[in-house]
């Protein structure tokens, strides 16, 4: 295992100025919640096309340097993408076919941005087939009927994007010191949150359920093998603040009472998780190091309490990242 003081990974210098954004979630939440239903729209379009991969990892969205994008997507002429570009505040289709369209991000219902979406991609000749009702919310109003969620404020969502590369370069150094299977950092559009997954290796009992709107198939072959899980969520009206999380499946009764860092982090019994606020984040003196703590404490507290095989799991190749070749 390799030493955690050494493997807040020198973190110092890679990661200074700018600072982090300030987030409030009573000035993001209508503009995140019409985000979400816009994401939930294009990634059921990269659900459609993509084959389907181990725990879902074919609909998820990426972070990237102008906003979110569903990354290559193959279709019937040869591969397609469509990114959120939230400097630009639009939506731009691309096709290895050198055809492309856009539709601006603004104040718009979300039937508005669902129905010129499909007008463009029918442009295109690309052919998608969506269920077209929200998944993990209620009520799932169908996109084409939706006139209630339009809220787009600018400068809120470059905000959100901002901190989501903050936040997406640390999950990548964090993901970095696993050898075992672990996810990509991603987007999953469902809860709206940018996760990172590592696993033990062994497989799990399966899942309960109980997700608004999900299938049980879904969920068990999501939870099909034990996991240690973090992620950011820009929040809810029942908890209005942005926040880390951090948890596991399944859930030994003891996780909750595990010791765990930074001293503001705290365990949540009614979400099953750790949480830490991205306030305390953005304050502290060196915000990458303190992140970086709590998922590797978390983690830690998942690990030993599921007796994993961290020897075999762990590793560290800061030797490599010293060197020049």
């Amino acid at each position: 295992m390799f030493d955690i003081q050494h493997s807040l990974f020198d973190i110092n210098s890679s990661f200074m100025k700018p600072s982090w954004p300030i987030l409030k979630f009573d000035e993001l939440k209508d503009t995140l919640q019409t985000v979400q239903l816009w994401t939930q729209i294009v990634g059921k379009i990269r659900l459609n096309k993509m084959p389907w991969l181990n725990h879902s990892w074919h609909v998820t969205l990426y972070v990237s340097p102008t906003g979110l994008t569903t990354g290559s997507v193959p279709y019937e002429e040869g591969a397609f993408k469509i990114d959120f570009d939230f400097i630009a505040h639009r939506l731009i289709i691309g096709c290895s076919n050198g055809h492309t369209q856009q539709l601006n991000l603004h104040p718009r219902s979300v039937a508005s941005f669902y129905h010129e979406l499909f007008e463009k991609l029918a442009l295109m000749d690309i052919e998608a087939t969506i269920y077209a009702k929200p998944n993990e919310m209620e009520p799932a109003i169908p996109f084409a009927e939706d006139e209630i969620h339009f809220t787009y404020y600018k400068d809120q969502m470059h905000l959100y994007w901002q901190a989501l590369v903050k936040i997406d370069a640390v999950f990548t150094r964090f993901r970095a010191r696993f050898s075992g299977k672990c996810s990509p950092v991603h987007l999953f559009w469902g809860g709206f949150d940018l996760a990172v997954t590592r696993f033990s290796g062994r497989r799990a009992p399966k899942h309960p359920g109980g997700v608004p709107n999900i299938p049980l198939a879904v969920m068990q072959e999501a939870y099909s093998h034990e996991v240690s899980s973090c992620g950011f969520w820009g929040g809810s009206p029942d908890f209005p603040f942005p926040v880390f999380y951090s948890y596991c499946y399944p859930t030994p009764e003891a996780f909750g009472r595990q010791s765990v860092k930074p001293d503001a982090a705290f365990y949540s019994t009614e979400m099953g998780e750790f949480l830490l606020k991205y306030d305390d984040v953005i304050n502290a003196d060196d915000p990458e190091s303190y992140l970086l703590e709590f998922l590797q404490s978390t983690y830690e507290a998942a690990a030993n309490i599921g007796n994993w095989d961290r020897n075999n799991l762990e590793c560290d190749f800061t030797i490599f990242e010293k060197k020049r070749y």
